[in-house]
């Protein structure tokens, strides 16, 4: 068996181990300004360096992104998942790809089910095919290609700050995530959780989406204010199980990041990829349908990901990637 084989398995086994409901506790979430970034670069560095390091996640305000790019965003995103479902599978994810629409495909391991949402994933070397038509809806492919950018420039200046504590070069993320080339993976996800207003009780044993670690190296949230049920967790215990989640509330402006374990792997595990959720609401809670959109920066194909301590053996973001992929959604 191949290292890059072994270690998706040990990934897998651990996250079998925090599925269950486990216990809720209040936490501070640590919010970050990003004005003047370049200006103040060295104050927001260590404040993100210390999120980083203790939590794992963290919220980015005065970001940059424009306001109404992100409320267009969100509306062509609902826009998409009301399209009939016949149109949208002519838009398919394929097994490796990244790039086109699923419906409940992506498999949890520490649940073992399916989340209850549908997502259309944009990976732009791959998306030959894979944008709806202006006549279906009309200003989509532009939006998101603006989006796009937007978030990778906003990726790539928290990671400037992670490549200065690691003392890597300064533009070392930025080359490593270059989005000219062909070998550019990094993804921005539309997710569609399904609505719960006409749900069964039995319903609501399941997870909009299971506990999971990311598998990129950030990622930039952007939630719609009144729908929640983000929770995160900073940790496992020695039985591999969840310590205490906390609700995220979504803030409007704010965008919500975290660690993912591409990254964690390449600081030689200074910055922490920890656990995160999206729980069922609750009766008293909205029911209706919950949108947000990700971006998942990671590394380039042929990017090598090899930490500035060697702690772990170098292997391309490409493999490491496709093992995860692997994990995590059904063959369909």
């Amino acid at each position: 068996m191949s290292t890059s084989a072994s270690y998706g398995l040990v990934e897998l086994e651990k996250e079998k181990g925090f599925g269950g409901v486990g216990e809720t506790v209040d936490r501070s979430i640590p919010q970050v300004d990003m004005s003047d970034f370049f200006s103040r670069k060295a104050e927001i560095t260590e404040d993100l360096w210390a999120a980083a390091t203790d939590i794992g996640f963290f919220q980015l305000s005065n970001h940059g992104i424009p306001q109404e790019l992100i409320d267009e965003a969100f509306r062509l995103s609902a826009g998409f998942f009301d399209l009939p479902a016949e149109t949208k599978e002519q838009y398919p994810l394929r097994p490796g790809t990244n790039a086109g629409w699923e419906f409940k495909a992506q498999v949890r391991p520490s649940t073992g089910t399916a989340d209850q949402k549908e997502s259309y994933q944009i990976t732009l070397p791959r998306m030959k095919g894979l944008w709806p038509t202006g006549d279906e809806l009309s200003g989509f492919k532009a939006t998101m290609l603006a989006f796009e950018r937007h978030n990778w420039a906003l990726a790539m200046k928290v990671l400037s700050c992670f490549a200065d504590k690691l003392q890597f070069p300064p533009d070392f993320f930025t080359d490593g995530h270059d989005p000219l080339t062909p070998e550019y993976q990094s993804t921005l996800r539309l997710i569609h959780y399904l609505g719960m207003e006409d749900a069964k009780p039995e319903d609501f044993k399941f997870w909009r989406a299971g506990a999971h670690t990311d598998f990129d190296c950030l990622t930039l949230l952007h939630q719609k204010a009144g729908q929640g049920g983000l929770q995160l967790c900073p940790g496992k215990d020695s039985q591999g199980r969840a310590i205490a989640w906390t609700d995220v509330p979504p803030l409007e402006g704010v965008i919500t990041c975290n660690i993912g374990d591409m990254l964690m792997r390449w600081s030689d595990d200074k910055l922490l990829s920890n656990l995160h959720r999206v729980r069922m609401p609750k009766p008293e809670e909205y029911l209706g349908p919950r949108y947000s959109m990700a971006y998942f920066a990671q590394a380039n194909m042929d990017t090598v990901l090899a930490g500035p301590e060697g702690k772990y053996e170098p292997m391309t973001a490409h493999d490491y990637i496709q093992m995860r992929l692997g994990a995590n959604f059904g063959k369909k």
